[in-house]
């Protein structure tokens, strides 16, 4: 799974990356340690709101990380909801929909995952690109309508989104068995595509991708803690 991440980046590094045009978000302090529940970058496309016909706009905005579907009764639902196997995305009923029409890029500079030891403890690594490149995992987001308030109150639809994962099998798969699935720069269009909507088409899109190349590092098991937050959690130890 994938459960923490750094993000350290500025939105307009981000944005220039992913070549987004309109930035939906106030700007804030980085983090080193991005946890479930949170506020999260997102990357997406998405007509106009005055022009539903239009041409989609690539938008960064910040969501909760933790999917509440537009069905659900309670959004509490989201803690449960922080990663989306690859696998049954395209089946699953809490992912599909979003599968078909609401898929995002989630930008970050490497995640962590904890290897179990023999003794029964856990050691943390990050895993991070080769040359500390910008990554892009690839997510599903939604809009939950609070159904306490009316339709004109501002904080009517509450945002979220859920990061992919799929089996590790590669020299990192000793550490975990799952991997955020990672969209290389060629596919960030294909995959925010908008009038890709068929979920065949879509399963085989996860099912082409290569696997990443990434490193791994052992840090400290300071950031297990989520108030714990600086550049020294990725620090080799």
């Amino acid at each position: 799974m994938c459960g923490r991440y750094a993000s350290y980046r500025r939105d307009d590094e981000i944005a220039r990356a992913f070549l987004v045009q309109q930035i939906l978000a106030e700007e804030r302090p980085p983090s080193w340690n991005v946890a479930p529940m949170q506020g999260v970058r997102i990357v997406l496309e998405q007509a106009p709101r005055e022009e539903p016909e239009g041409d989609p706009v690539r938008t960064l905005r910040r969501v909760r990380w933790g999917l509440v579907p537009s069905w659900a009764k309670d959004p509490k639902i989201g803690s449960r909801m922080i990663n989306a196997r690859s696998e049954t995305l395209t089946s699953k009923p809490s992912f599909k929909a979003a599968a078909a029409r609401r898929r995002c890029l989630v930008p970050m500079d490497g995640y962590y995952e904890w290897q179990k030891n023999s003794d029964g403890t856990k050691t943390p690594y990050f895993l991070h690109s080769d040359g500390e490149e910008l990554l892009a995992a690839a997510g599903l987001y939604e809009l939950w309508p609070d159904p306490d308030l009316p339709e004109d109150d501002p904080k009517k639809w509450l945002w979220t989104a859920t990061i992919a994962t799929t089996s590790a099998t590669d020299a990192l798969g000793h550490i975990h068995d799952r991997t955020p699935v990672f969209i290389p720069p060629d596919r960030y269009d294909q995959s925010l595509d908008a009038h890709l909507q068929d979920l065949d088409e879509v399963d085989g899109l996860l099912r082409a991708l290569p696997e990443p190349v990434l490193q791994a590092r052992e840090v400290s098991p300071a950031v297990g803690a989520v108030h714990n937050n600086g550049p020294e959690l990725i620090t080799a130890v």
